[in-house]
């Protein structure tokens, strides 16, 4: 099936009407082979779509935006290319309801670092679109949510966040922010940390997998 993104997919070892979907977005410098891993211990009744980000930085490794590096080696997002991201995801979402029999009003997103910031930026821009999120080992930046984002209607979203209390690639701070900014717009969310760096602890995934069976 020639859609707009390249991906891996897992069908449901359970069959429905419609079943729900698991979409996993990678992190900067990885691909869709990277949260694919997970598939196998995730629950049978869902579609697991793993989807490779759109800008090649060769050798295998792809990114959801660029990230550029100043004199100063401070790291700055090329917010344009999120923003285009956000809503190539929200496209491919749509082709993925109307090329497999996914219920469109369970269609979840998993999120890995970039892949997380897009998640986030993904379900306040397009709430209709999305009913939950795991978001690992991100943030929220909200200069890439739709700026008309307020006027969404956000009450059913729902929200598993986590970070490394060591991670240092994205400070534990940053995500720290996050779960206050989403409880005053009205969106439910599971905050979690975890001991470890940069990366999706055993706990951690124990923990979202558990989430995603109680929600």
């Amino acid at each position: 099936m020639n859609l707009s993104l390249e991906y891996k997919i897992r069908e449901p070892k359970v069959i429905l009407d419609k079943n729900p979907l698991l979409l996993l977005l990678h992190g900067y410098g990885s691909n869709e082979a990277d949260l694919f891993s997970f598939a196998s211990e995730l629950q049978n009744e869902y579609y697991i779509i793993s989807v490779r980000a759109p800008y090649d930085l060769q050798y295998g490794s792809y990114a959801w935006y660029a990230i550029n590096f100043d004199a100063d080696q401070n790291k700055f997002s090329d917010n344009d290319q999120a923003r285009i991201s956000r809503d190539v995801i929200a496209d491919f979402i749509d082709e993925l309801v109307a090329n497999y029999p996914i219920d469109a009003n369970d269609v979840n997103l998993i999120g890995f670092s970039q892949g997380s910031i897009l998640s986030y930026a993904v379900a306040l821009s397009y709430p209709e679109k999305v009913n939950k999120v795991v978001a690992m080992s991100g943030y929220l930046n909200l200069e890439i949510v739709a700026e008309d984002y307020l006027k969404n209607n956000l009450s059913k979203l729902k929200i598993f966040a986590s970070h490394g209390t060591v991670d240092q690639v994205i400070p534990v701070d940053w995500a720290r922010k996050t779960p206050s900014i989403l409880e005053k717009l009205g969106v439910a969310i599971t905050y979690k940390e975890y001991p470890v760096g940069h990366g999706v602890a055993p706990q951690n995934f124990f923990d979202f997998k558990n989430w995603l069976v109680e929600n």
